[in-house]
């Protein structure tokens, strides 16, 4: 007949036994990539039929605390525990002989679960039979109920990041094809006007992948040209996906026929309908006739374009027009400026992204820049190159922190 000493040292056996079996099973359907539901379902089954433990509560983190297991307790018992005031003292598996939350005492032990010396999951068990004969989960044991749910939450953990790195490539991909998509709706620099009566050109650098800024050139008949530029409030994709609308608007109502006013009340109108009045868009807009020399614009609320007179050898600041586009159901009043554009006058249309650029010293980079490059007998392909490398020395060791637009036109 075997001794004491024989049936203990065969018990200890046993449950090492058991043990690596459950490892081994639980390393089986984590490399099976089994759904965490039937990963979670088989730790309660071990905890409750093998172990025969009463009462299962689990918490996780993701982003917040949740409650991942509540087996054998109220459902009300879950809703009742702060994991940040009640449980992330606790360092160390725990007995619950006091506890400061009255819903803590219906359990006996807290078994906290680290990685990377951070708490990730809290697992507290009750009614726990100890002096149940074969399989006892004894105080000794808590060390595998600990190192079980430590492999089960990485292995959630990892899961988690494995599915959020697949979405963040889909995105990347999907925001890759957002950004060509929206380069091919600018002009290419390449593509704008140069002839003997106008020429034109261009710089564009989005904040992200994606911008809000928009700039156009629409050559409207034999003799007439428009063009605009214009900025999103906001930023991202949602800024890009209105100023594509956009985009669209003005290349179909923007035309030789329709009065300015008329297609700024129309641009008002659909941007309106797209947004919501959650958004609202600053734009220039301007036609010029090349026969008459006279160029109209409206400016709606956007940075006033630096307008160099040759003739007069002076700067002016184009500001007449109305209020942004889409602040409201309808534009109260639109002012429509003329003005004849002498020969070798130059005009630079930018966004705020230039203008608001700051130094080290908070300094914004402003206008005056922009004005005295202008005055200088260069093209106008140089004048943009010029502004752009001193926007870049001036900003120093500051990141661009808004979509950067340029458009410039020297009238020949």
């Amino acid at each position: 007949m075997a001794s004491s000493s024989e049936k203990a040292s065969f018990k200890r056996l046993q449950f090492s036994n058991y043990k690596l079996d459950a490892l081994l099973h639980v390393t089986l359907l984590i490399n099976e990539n089994v759904p965490v539901k039937k990963l979670l379902e088989h730790f309660i089954s071990i905890l409750r039929d093998d172990l025969n433990i009463g009462k299962i509560l689990m918490y996780r983190y993701n982003e917040k605390w949740e409650c991942i297991i509540s087996e054998g307790i109220h459902r009300n018992i879950p809703a009742g525990i702060r994991v940040e005031t009640d449980l992330l003292y606790y360092k160390q598996i725990t007995n619950l002989s006091v506890a400061l939350n009255p819903n803590l005492e219906l359990f006996d032990v807290i078994i906290p679960v680290y990685h990377h010396e951070s708490p990730i999951a809290y697992l507290i068990i009750g009614d726990i039979d100890e002096e149940r004969a074969g399989m006892s989960p004894t105080i000794k044991h808590l060390l595998f109920i600990q190192t079980l749910a430590n492999i089960i939450i990485v292995a959630i953990e990892n899961r988690r990041l494995v599915d959020e790195n697949v979405r963040q490539e889909a995105f990347k991909k999907e925001l890759e094809l957002a950004s060509r998509m929206q380069t091919m709706l600018i002009p290419n620099p390449r593509s704008l006007p140069n002839n003997d009566r106008i020429h034109a050109s261009a710089y564009y650098l989005p904040h992200f992948e994606v911008g809000g800024d928009y700039y156009d050139f629409i050559r409207l008949n034999d003799t007439e040209y428009g063009f605009c530029i214009a900025d999103v409030s906001g930023k991202g994709i949602s800024a890009a996906l209105l100023m594509s609308n956009f985009q669209a608007n003005v290349r179909a109502l923007f035309s030789a026929n329709l009065p300015l006013k008329q297609t700024v009340n129309k641009l008002n109108d659909r941007v309106m309908e797209n947004a919501n009045g959650e958004k609202f868009i600053t734009l220039f807009i301007a036609r010029f006739n090349t026969q008459t020399r006279e160029m109209e614009y409206i400016n709606a609320g956007h940075n006033p374009p630096v307008f160099f007179d040759k003739e007069g050898n002076n700067i002016i600041m184009l500001s007449e027009g109305c209020m942004g586009i889409g602040m409201f159901d309808e534009i109260p009043k639109i002012n429509l400026a003329k003005l004849t554009v002498s020969k070798g006058s130059k005009l630079i249309c930018y966004t705020d992204g230039i203008a608001e650029l700051e130094n080290t010293n908070n300094e914004q980079f402003g206008t005056q820049p922009m004005a005295d490059c202008m005055v200088k007998e260069h093209s106008i392909n140089f004048v943009i190159d010029e502004i752009i490398d001193e926007l870049d020395t001036y900003r120093g060791t500051n990141d661009y922190f808004d979509d950067i637009s340029l458009m410039g036109i020297e009238f020949h």
